[in-house]
């Protein structure tokens, strides 16, 4: 699909608007918008560090139009509903190894893991088991590191199947597990929510045999993608931090964008991005800050060279809604299409001058 039909008009429309009593210009209002940061737009190809009017760096600048490590995390927990549960094996001859197990949860009011365990589940006995000798050991019922456990989720990827591994945002929960009394506070919205999100729990959360267990992480561990970005991640901060207002539906705008929209893409990556020889251009996420876009291309002469960068591509103004994406997404298309046809609003400033955008990411694959 291509914007050329719809963008014919875009100068003419632009200079009769102008004649309509305050009208702003769309493209000054969102440089104005840009300039309350202080922050100028950073050139794809510039090696440089850029700074702002106001010193700030890029770094400083990343977090006017990026998520941060906090926001990410909760997004890629709120979103997910399912995971790897790693518990440490108490079965006779694999007496302390790795035991994983696919799980579903839901998260409570905090950001907590909540897990519906059948007592009987091999992840549960060791639980419990890894509890009772941790109290042993210590004599004082604290426990010890084998008592821990971790969850493991990611969300789904919106390439195709065949193309699906490390490129998706994932989390690691490494928490201490405490058993939810029926009496609990809480208690009445973890069964709606769990009820609302796995269809089963209504035929076997009132059994005596399942009970709902709660994880309280002791540490969180959050990866970007593959060869993006990794960090621990405060406790605290990721349960304060709110998950994006997008996050629900990310995964199906990305997926509409890179199966419909791939003649925008690459002229935006040649106009905007500044791109040449390329072979690739896929948008790998989408939240209300903006959209990241991945690029390949050739280098050199080589045939087997490639150069892949990760660029960040940010909206002048938060986005809060589906609708709102669409809108801010087709701008960023439509300034490449203006800049490409060499067609001006009429000030000085070339379409897609203003337009933030941040290499924030690259790699080399022979």
């Amino acid at each position: 699909m291509n914007l050329s039909t719809l963008l014919l008009s875009a100068s003419a429309l632009g200079a009769m608007l102008q004649l309509v009593d305050g009208f702003v210009n769309p493209l000054q209002a969102r440089r104005q918008t840009l300039n309350r940061y202080g922050a100028v737009a950073v050139q794809s190809n510039s090696a440089e560090t850029t700074k702002s009017e106001n010193g700030e760096q890029e770094e400083d600048y990343l977090w006017q139009i990026r998520l941060n490590i906090f926001e990410k995390t909760k997004t890629v927990t709120s979103v997910c509903t399912s995971g790897t549960l790693c518990t440490v094996s108490s079965h006779d001859g694999i007496q302390g190894a790795p035991f994983g197990s696919f799980v579903d949860y839901v998260l409570d009011a905090e950001g907590n893991p909540v897990l519906l365990m059948n007592e009987m589940s091999m992840h549960t006995i060791n639980i419990q088991q890894n509890a009772m000798n941790g109290a042993t050991t210590n004599g004082d019922g604290g426990g010890d590191g084998s008592s821990l456990v971790t969850l493991f989720t990611q969300l789904a990827s919106a390439a195709d199947s065949k193309n699906q591994g490390q490129d998706v945002s994932r989390v690691s929960l490494t928490c201490r597990v405490e058993k939810i009394e029926d009496d609990a506070e809480d208690m009445a919205t973890i069964r709606m929510k769990y009820s609302l999100s796995h269809a089963y729990a209504d035929q076997v959360m009132d059994s005596p045999k399942f009970a709902f267990y709660r994880l309280l992480p002791e540490t969180i561990y959050f990866v970007g993608g593959f060869g993006v970005n990794s960090k621990w991640v405060d406790v605290e901060d990721y349960k304060a931090a709110s998950p994006d207002i997008l996050a629900k539906e990310a995964n199906n705008i990305v997926k509409k964008l890179n199966r419909e929209f791939r003649d925008d893409l690459e002229l935006m990556a040649k106009e905007l991005l500044e791109v040449d020889s390329l072979q690739n251009v896929r948008v790998t996420n989408v939240d209300r800050l903006g959209m990241d876009v991945r690029v390949t291309r050739k280098q050199g002469t080589r045939r087997n060279k490639l150069l892949t960068d990760e660029f960040r591509i940010g909206f002048r103004i938060p986005v809060i809604s589906v609708e709102d994406a669409k809108s801010e997404i087709l701008k960023v298309f439509q300034e490449a299409w203006e800049k490409g046809n060499n067609i001006s609003w009429g000030d000085e400033e070339m379409p897609g001058s203003t337009v933030p955008i941040l290499k924030i990411a690259a790699d080399s694959l022979e």
